[in-house]
């Protein structure tokens, strides 16, 4: 089971709570069970070829997953993931 705590920004287009529960073992599985409750949020997350978008951040258990390439791997039982925007700017 993960924690998920998701950004305030998906409230404007999801009736999202700022922390879910979802049954997981891999990122990929977790934004399964997100688009299961909130049809749509997956997209959000993931393009078409399940690749994680690049303005979307996640964070596991406070370690920022900067490698894109390690999003399939198996995340602890028990890991609290956010889900956020990544800001860019100059």
């Amino acid at each position: 089971m993960l924690t998920v705590r998701l950004t305030p920004h998906l409230k404007r287009f999801f009736p999202v709570p700022d922390e879910v529960q979802v049954d997981a073992t891999t990122l990929p599985e977790m934004v399964q069970r997100l688009d299961d409750l909130w049809p749509g949020l997956g997209f959000y997350v993931v393009d078409e070829r399940g690749a994680l978008r690049e303005n979307v951040a996640i964070w596991v258990d406070g370690a920022r997953l900067l490698d894109r390439s390690r999003f399939g791997e198996p995340v602890r039982d028990g890991a609290v993931v956010h889900v956020m925007q990544a800001l860019s700017g100059g």
